[in-house]
């Protein structure tokens, strides 16, 4: 039986704490480095992956490139101060209305396969799921370990989950202009999530469906059947 991919965002998609978790990550550089972070302005990087932005900051810095030993030890670093602001203040990290219940349901439909790709690393990314209490069993998780642009992280979830299961179609979920770009860049179908409801955002970029949340899984259905590559601008 040929399946459906739904391939999902995490930052802002399902998990909204986005701005927590950027200060997060410029406040453990400094903490390893003794120097300011240069801007949380994601897209001021090349690439918007947490391996493309360590990477650009180290280079610009310190002119060299960064050893693996290092990326471990500021994941460190940058996941005990994820966990420390979740436990101090947990209402601040939400998960997008019902998106735990959408991501069950799917797991449940023999029509779907689900997996995750995100431009950050996978052992934060993984803190930010268990907070929200988000099914991981079943998913085919891909993060930037490894991974310097968007396309390749996507790519692997895809080659992975093509080792398994006839695909006839995949949609990819995401909240930001980064993501419209890449699945434009792919000619990937996609569905636009804006939690705070400026949906404009996203439908000015060629956005063909854009919803505010996962409370209605019959639309949301509808929206994975409907989507579109972002059309070009």
């Amino acid at each position: 039986m040929a399946k459906t991919l739904i391939i999902f965002d995490i930052d802002g998609t399902l998990v909204y704490s986005n701005k927590i978790d950027s200060q997060c990550f410029a406040l453990a550089y400094q903490r390893v480095y003794g120097i300011e972070f240069p801007t949380i302005d994601w897209t001021k990087y090349p690439h918007v992956t947490d391996t493309t932005i360590f990477r650009t900051v180290i280079r610009d810095h310190f002119e060299r490139e960064v050893t693996e030993l290092e990326i471990v030890e500021f994941q460190n670093e940058y996941v005990e101060m994820l966990e420390e602001k979740r436990r101090e203040t947990p209402a601040d990290f939400q998960e997008v209305p019902f998106a735990r219940h959408t991501i069950e349901r799917l797991l449940e439909d023999e029509r779907f396969v689900v997996g995750i790709g995100t431009g950050g690393w996978l052992r934060p990314a993984q803190v930010k799921l268990a907070h929200v209490e988000i099914p991981t069993h079943s998913i085919v998780l891909a993060g930037a370990d490894g991974h310097e642009q968007r396309e390749s992280i996507i790519g692997q979830v895809m080659e992975t989950v093509n080792q398994w299961h006839e695909i006839e179609r995949t949609v990819y979920i995401g909240d930001a202009i980064w993501d419209v770009d890449t699945t434009r860049r792919m000619g990937m179908n996609f569905v636009g999530i804006r939690r705070a409801g400026d949906l404009e955002v996203l439908r000015k970029m060629g956005t063909s469906v854009v919803l505010q949340d996962y409370r209605n899984f019959e639309l949301f259905l509808q929206a994975v059947f409907e989507a579109k590559p972002p059309t070009h601008i």
